[in-house]
């Protein structure tokens, strides 16, 4: 039961850690100079929830990496 439970914590922290890249590195984008200054609370939001979309599929493909790789070794060629 203790595997399933690190398993669980190491996901975890890999979504919120590539969640928080994906919002960091979405900022630089300065979007707000294309929108309506009334917009910047939906704006905000929007890319709150792109970032969570970019950065579970970060953190999904490189746990999938990991699994693969793990496989990889133990079954060899």
């Amino acid at each position: 039961m203790q595997v399933y439970g690190v398993d669980i914590l190491i996901r975890f922290c890999s979504h919120l850690t590539f969640i928080y890249l994906a919002f960091w590195s979405l900022q630089a984008l300065r979007l707000e100079t294309f929108f309506q200054k009334q917009k910047t609370t939906q704006l905000k939001i929007l890319l709150l929830l792109v970032a969570i979309g970019l950065g579970y599929m970060a953190s999904q493909f490189f746990l999938e990496i990991i699994i693969l790789s793990k496989n990889l070794v133990t079954v060899g060629f």
